[in-house]
């Protein structure tokens, strides 16, 4: 079995470092790895080999603080996917907002209970295998569609939307940006659209390690067997426009288009917000959120 490598970086905190071990290494493909600073940190990613698949972050730190090294690791395309899981003490809206926008994947306030920190990983690193192995299956598709201006898929299953995301984000100048969106949103419509899993219920399934299996028992039942999902991609000028479609009730997605500091502690309820700031130039869904439009705007020509 290989092992996922996660670097801890965790400054003079013995109890909290404890804590994360003792819940981390009851899984055994877990190895971890520790630091003490942000420069501590950094020279062990640049010495891993092969390259973390996630960070557990302090944010306040000396030498190099925990925002300054987010920031450095999302502006270097080698470490760009890995998930960082930021932790403080002291969590403002702002502080929660700054992190997120900045590239973290989650937000963590200090105490909290070992169950949501090993619920977070597993979603962390679940989402990066499947991006990963999405970006490798879609590499060899990549340049037949380069120059197609428009394109229509259907899609049931997660690793059909993970896939599809991957590819279709090529199409843009981001792509690494670009990809986490478009697979939020059309996880979003195989789940919660076509599948009817709600807020609350994904909450408690991911809490106990259930959402995966949750998702492919309701695939299988006869109500949802037959719905499917739709992406559309278009090219108009300097614009390519995503529609994304299912065959779902809706549901309150105003809700959802920004961080609530209220759903900081559940381990989901922050993608659309994340993919509105820093995936897509515009989100706009349409009558009852059944159908989301999200844009990107690229250079002029």
């Amino acid at each position: 079995m290989s092992q996922t490598r996660i670097l801890v970086v965790v400054h003079d905190e013995p109890l909290n470092l404890a804590i994360i071990e003792e819940c981390l290494c009851e899984e055994p493909s877990y190895a971890l790895d520790t630091a003490e600073d942000g420069e501590c940190a950094w020279t062990a990613l640049e010495a891993a080999r092969p390259c973390y698949d996630l960070v557990i972050l302090d944010r306040m730190m000396p030498v190099l603080d925990g925002m300054a090294l987010l920031r450095r690791m999302k502006g270097d395309a080698r470490f760009a996917d890995v998930p960082v899981i930021m932790q403080t003490a002291a969590a403002a809206p702002d502080q929660v907002r700054e992190g997120l926008a900045a590239g973290a994947y989650y937000y963590l306030t200090k105490p909290y209970e070992p169950e949501t920190l090993c619920a977070v990983v597993r979603a962390a690193i679940g989402d990066r295998h499947a991006l990963r192995s999405a970006r490798s299956r879609a590499d060899c598709l990549e340049k037949g569609f380069q120059q197609l201006t428009q394109v229509e898929f259907s899609f049931r299953t997660l690793d059909e939307a993970n896939e599809l995301a991957q590819l279709l984000a090529e199409f843009c100048p981001n792509p690494q940006g670009v990809v986490f969106g478009l697979t939020e949103l059309m996880i979003n419509a195989v789940e919660h659209g076509n599948l009817g899993i709600s807020y609350r219920e994904k909450t408690m399934l991911l809490m106990e390690n259930d959402w995966r299996p949750e998702v492919e028992r309701r695939l299988l039942l006869p109500q949802f067997r037959d719905r499917l999902a739709r992406v559309r991609f278009e090219r108009q000028g300097g614009r390519l426009r995503f529609t994304i479609s299912d065959d779902g009730n809706g549901f309150e997605w105003q809700r959802y288009l920004d961080f609530d500091p209220s759903r900081v502690f559940d381990p989901n309820g922050r993608g659309i917000a994340m993919a509105h700031r820093t995936s897509f130039s515009s989100i706009e869904y349409l009558g009852n959120g059944n159908t989301v439009v999200a844009t990107v705007v690229t250079e002029a020509r």
